[in-house]
């Protein structure tokens, strides 16, 4: 039990003191806190019976103390500097208008009202008032309009009950000389603003202030209950010096003084805060309750100015709420129907298109276009790089499609859209035209196109999803005829120089390529990818034209000068690919065309899945033909011993996944061979 209480102990003056406060500061506030204690002895039991000079010493130590300890908090740690010293002002203020009035004013019979204590007291009110928006500003500094708006809805509605339930009462109960009446009443109503502000600082920060802001708030609370009951009591003529009531005032004062040595929040991640609607509701059924308590038991007018103020302030919130939700409502439905890479609409966004074109006069046309080259753009440039270039084409195809009244949509991938007026073939024409050169961009290394296929509207197509299939089936057909016709035109080039240079070498180069097709088709390939594979393939070996016969034909091993030279026919082979812009694809599976997968192939040592998958492919059946082909200096391996090779060195010399394919397609040929 002991011990536990010792925890407790320790635990509570942690929280009144701080470890980190500097020694001599915990100090300080270790003996303000005795000595408040000993003053709440000495006014509620009879344990201590302390009056005179060294009860007023006691108390006004307290007072000047907690001055102190705001001051040392501003001197000595930099940031809130300002909101401090001027907490410390107003205490301070308090502190010396207590003194006046028990040096001078105490013992007068009749002392006068108000008097040099009321203006220092008084005085208090403008610092505190600055330092607690000073003290919001900087802890939450990021905080949205409606939240501002939440605590102004708090300020008014808490003055309002102030004004409902302690304004009202004392300006019943005071009364003579005008100025007698206007202390009386500043004094209440400075309190019900300052606990209004407090009240819309919590309202603001929904749980983000710290511990010293609630310090803060309990000392301001003290302050308006003692200033509160000691003007009741004072009109009543109840008031008795020494009482519990006098408590108030040092209470109130440490608070605020050991207040300033709490320790801040921990500095959070900002995160997007949606205020809600709860707080601000609550706020105005309170407003709505005092305006209906009026018409029972009439209140003062303040009271029902501020609780009519907080209502409208409740409906600015209101409208602010609705409009924020439109706004994002709207936010949503762009982002919903928008591309996010080039800012062009979306599937979404096309098939609306569609529709409002379908529904318009006149004929109107779709355009699909699917770009040629940017696969190997992306491959030899990133994919950080092929965004970009996406990108830019987006931007040029809505700018020339907006000249012609079009709209233009990215549809995923390299796939772009244009839905546009059309009335004649001619204006068709233009129209791709423009788009084309728009879809296009060459440089070092690279073309980019784009093939076309389109639908008209309404006469091809009644529904949008008619269209896209028409212009689809247009497109397709024009890759087919136009891209790869141009790569095969440039690979049959090439075939034939490769054929009257060595027919030997031309004839196992077009077996590869018809076995590198099958091996693709496989592995689940797109058509495209398959043709490119197959070409390259059937290319792979186009860079030994640049080898002399006598090492090509050797009947010995070469030698490692020889074998040097030889193993430039892939780097050779690129460089006489890249000279056709159709063949750019396949130009660096040619290169990779002799790698190995376990790192130990030539010419760059690529490993594993590092090797473009074509090449691998490529690797596979290149190898299974150079085995089962009879050579001048030894006979090609049978079938079965070729597969078995290649199995044994799956893993190490070639890629399994592409092995496993070969010996499944090898088996399907065979079977249709023997069929």
């Amino acid at each position: 039990m002991i011990l536990r209480i010792s925890a407790a102990l320790r635990a509570c003056a942690n929280v009144i003191a701080p470890r980190d406060m500097p020694r001599a500061v915990r100090a300080l506030a270790g003996l303000l806190v005795l000595a408040t204690a000993f003053e709440a002895l000495n006014y509620t039991t009879s344990l201590v019976s302390l009056t005179g000079w060294p009860d007023d010493l006691i108390y006004h130590a307290i007072l000047f103390g907690s001055t102190l300890l705001c001051a040392l908090r501003a001197v000595l740690r930099r940031c809130e500097r300002l909101p401090w010293a001027l907490l410390a002002l107003a205490v301070g203020l308090w502190g010396a208008g207590n003194l006046y009035w028990t040096v001078a004013l105490q013992f007068d019979a009749a002392p006068p009202y108000p008097s040099l204590a009321d203006a220092l007291w008084l005085g208090v009110y403008p610092p505190a008032y600055l330092a607690i928006v000073l003290l919001v500003r900087g802890r939450l500094p990021h905080v949205d309009s409606r939240l501002w708006l939440d605590g102004i809805i708090a300020v008014l509605t808490a003055g309002a009950l102030s004004a409902t339930i302690l304004f009202g009462a004392i300006q019943d109960a005071t009364g003579g000389d005008p100025s007698v009446v206007a202390t009386n009443l500043a004094y209440p109503l400075s309190d019900m603003v300052l606990l209004a502000t407090i009240a819309g600082a919590m309202t603001i920060g929904r749980g983000r202030l710290d511990r010293s802001m609630l310090f803060f708030a309990g000392g301001i609370a003290a302050f308006a209950i003692a200033d509160s009951g000691y003007l009741f009591a004072l009109a009543e003529g109840t008031y008795v010096t020494g009482a519990a009531l006098d408590l108030g005032w040092p209470v109130a004062v440490l608070l605020v003084g050991l207040a300033a040595w709490q320790p801040a929040a921990a500095a959070q991640e900002r995160r997007e805060r949606r205020p809600s609607i709860v707080i601000p509701a609550t706020l105005a059924l309170t407003s709505l309750g005092i305006l209906v308590y009026d018409h029972f038991d009439r209140t003062n007018l303040l009271a029902l100015g501020l609780a009519a103020a907080s209502l409208l302030a409740v409906i600015l919130r209101v409208v602010l709420t609705h409009r924020e939700s439109q706004e994002i409502l709207a936010a949503t439905r762009h982002q919903a129907r928008t591309d996010p890479l080039t800012g062009l609409g979306n599937r979404f966004a096309l098939l609306d298109g569609l529709e409002r074109a379908l529904a318009a006069d006149g004929p109107h046309v779709l355009l699909l276009f699917d770009l040629d080259g940017f696969k190997n753009y992306n491959d030899s440039f990133g994919h950080p790089a092929g965004d970009a270039l996406l990108a830019r084409l987006g931007t040029m195809l809505a700018a020339a499609t907006d000249a012609g009244g079009g709209g233009a949509y990215r549809i995923g991938g390299d796939e772009f859209c244009v839905i546009a007026a059309c009335p004649d073939e001619a204006a068709l024409a233009a129209l791709v035209a423009c788009a084309r050169a728009a879809l296009s961009e060459e440089g070092e290394g690279f073309n980019v196109g784009a093939s076309c296929g389109h639908a008209l509207l309404p006469t091809e197509a009644p529904d949008g999803a008619e269209a896209l299939r028409v212009a689809d089936r247009r497109l397709y057909a024009e890759k087919q005829g136009g891209r790869v016709s141009a790569r095969v035109q440039s690979a049959r080039v090439l075939r034939r120089a490769l054929d009257e240079w060595d027919a030997e070498l031309g004839e196992h180069t077009g077996d590869v390529a018809e076995l590198a097709r099958g091996v693709a088709r496989r592995l689940e390939l797109d058509d495209d990818e398959v043709e490119r594979i197959a070409t390259a393939a059937e290319l792979h070996d186009v860079g030994k034209i640049a080898i002399p016969r006598s090492i090509l034909r050797k009947p010995g091993p070469l030698d490692a000068e020889e074998w040097a030279f030889m193993m430039r026919h892939t780097l050779i082979g690129e460089r006489i690919a890249q000279g056709a812009p159709a063949l750019s694809g396949v130009a660096g599976l040619i290169r990779s065309s002799h790698e190995r997968w376990d790192g130990a192939g030539y010419p760059d040592g690529l490993a594993g899945d590092g090797i473009p998958l074509g090449a691998q492919i490529v690797f596979v059946c290149d190898s299974y033909s150079a085995m089962t082909t009879d050579r001048c200096y030894k006979p090609g391996m049978s079938e079965a011993e070729a597969v078995e090779e290649l199995q044994l060195h799956a893993g190490t010399q070639f890629a399994p996944r592409v092995v496993g394919a070969f010996v499944a397609e090898l088996a399907i040929r065979t079977v249709s061979v023997l069929d």
